[in-house]
């Protein structure tokens, strides 16, 4: 097997978790080389091990764009939900093929008026969301509609869109619902609506969601996961299931409701018996 080792732009490579993540899986029969951002990968790359946070992870899904390379997510961040692996558990699972590969998908974005390739960052997929904010101090004002039927108009400073993948991200700090990845929605959450009847809103991943906004400044702010640009305000935008995922390599331990718990610390209470 030879492996891509796609390090964060906080990572040494003299850090010591990464040298004997190097070194145990060299041991172990596994060709090993480290890239950074901006660098490509071999032709004969079989796995990506993506080592940071879930960033990093972030870059890795437009690095590997639809060539099914697997990735797996090494923590050496803060939380974890992408990069959730300890380094020293995953040389030991990858060698023993002690792990299930599960796609997670991605949004595609088309823009009306103006060509993707013409904005700054145009690579016109998300893994965990889109957004629009207000670029000013002006209030958004935010047509959306589900397969061409419009819903109330959301006033407010942006609205995401998200995959189930991002549920834990962006839209879970707007007040959006908790999702399981395997979950086939997508997600629509206001920013700071200004509407006390708005809420989030769960639809079928199959749904193309049109936007329009409304804004007395002349652009707004479009984000897809870690990448941002501005659009004109009068930008229609169209978001949808991209035509393929990602591949995400999980360990078979790995349980999405006991990182809930560990790391966010989903239902503590003095009640609950330990």
């Amino acid at each position: 097997m030879t492996s891509a080792i796609y390090i964060g732009e906080n990572v040494r490579e003299t850090d010591e978790r990464l040298a004997g993540l190097v070194r145990s899986l060299e041991e172990g029969g596994c060709a090993c080389h480290i890239i950074r951002n901006g660098e490509t990968l071999k032709d004969d790359t079989d796995l990506i091990l993506s080592v940071g946070g879930d960033g990093t992870f972030l870059s890795v899904a437009r690095l590997v764009a639809d060539s099914a390379i697997p990735v797996v997510g090494v923590n050496l961040g803060r939380l974890g939900f992408l990069s959730e692996n300890r380094p020293e558990d995953v040389a030991a699972a990858i060698l023993s093929n002690d792990y299930t590969i599960e796609d997670r998908s991605l949004l595609t974005v088309e823009l009306s008026d103006s060509c993707m390739d013409e904005a700054a960052d145009c690579w016109p997929y998300a893994l965990n969301e889109m957004t629009v904010h207000r670029s000013g101090a002006a209030m958004l004002g935010i047509e959306v509609s589900i397969d061409g039927k419009k819903l109330p108009t959301y006033w407010a400073d942006g609205l995401i869109v998200s995959t189930s993948s991002g549920s834990t991200a962006y839209s879970l700090s707007a007040g959006g619902p908790i999702v399981l990845p395997q979950s086939k929605v997508l997600i629509v959450t206001p920013i700071a609506p200004h509407n006390l009847n708005i809420r989030p809103l769960v639809v079928p991943d199959t749904s193309k969601i049109g936007l329009k906004m409304y804004s007395r400044d002349r652009n707004v702010v479009m984000t897809m996961d870690n990448r941002t640009m501005e659009l004109p305000a009068d930008t229609e935008v169209s978001v949808s299931l991209a035509r393929f995922s990602l591949r995400r390599v999980r360990f078979n331990k790995s349980d999405f409701i006991n990182a809930l718990t560990e790391k966010l610390f989903w239902g503590e209470d003095v009640r609950n018996i330990k």
